[in-house]
């Protein structure tokens, strides 16, 4: 939906007053984002029951921070969005510093059965060919698969942002897909 939108207006409304407290209002932005915001939080986290979580934290940080909303620097689901990504991003960093840790600590325990230098260079060298491909291709196949994936968006929300019909984004993304998987299966 474009920038300053009715809809957009009327949230933007909703959460001056859920700044104020009002509970409906907060009730109504709820029903209007928490099924958005678990999308995003599950395409994030691939984890249901964590997106859940997410889901929960960020419409409590809504209700709680609602006065930080800024109509001027975009809409009130930008907004809210921003905050999911965010706390999205956080707990994925927070898994992946745990298993860091735990690694850390499997790796300083003397009993190791096979060798983490191989492991590391192989996991380095698919990320570098997964990068390669990925600038190999044109940037219309390339950018909405980077905004699918390392940003969390959907198909619409692509679309929205590269002002693209959404068929148009779904036919770019299945072409960079194929010529991705094809450059991938190539090898180094």
């Amino acid at each position: 939906m474009p920038h300053g939108s009715e809809s957009d207006r009327h949230l933007g409304e909703l959460l001056r007053r859920t700044a104020d407290g009002d509970e409906a209002a907060f009730a109504a932005v709820y029903d209007a984002l928490a099924e958005t915001v678990m999308g995003m939080s599950c395409r994030i986290l691939r984890d249901a029951a964590q997106a859940e979580e997410v889901t929960q934290d960020v419409m409590i940080e809504v209700w709680r921070t609602a006065e930080r909303y800024r109509p001027d620097r975009g809409t009130a689901k930008a907004w809210v969005l921003t905050l999911a990504h965010r706390r999205a991003v956080d707990r994925v960093r927070s898994v992946q510093a745990r298993t860091e840790r735990e690694t850390r600590a499997w790796r300083l325990s003397p009993d190791r059965e096979h060798d983490e230098v191989a492991d590391a260079v192989e996991g380095h060298d698919e990320c570098r060919r997964v990068h390669r491909c990925l600038a190999a291709l044109t940037g219309p196949h390339r950018v909405p698969l980077v905004l699918a994936f390392y940003q969390g968006m959907t198909y619409v929300e692509v679309a929205e942002a590269l002002s693209t019909p959404t068929g148009t984004v779904k036919s770019r993304m299945r072409a960079g897909l194929r010529h991705l998987r094809a450059c991938l299966e190539e090898g180094p």
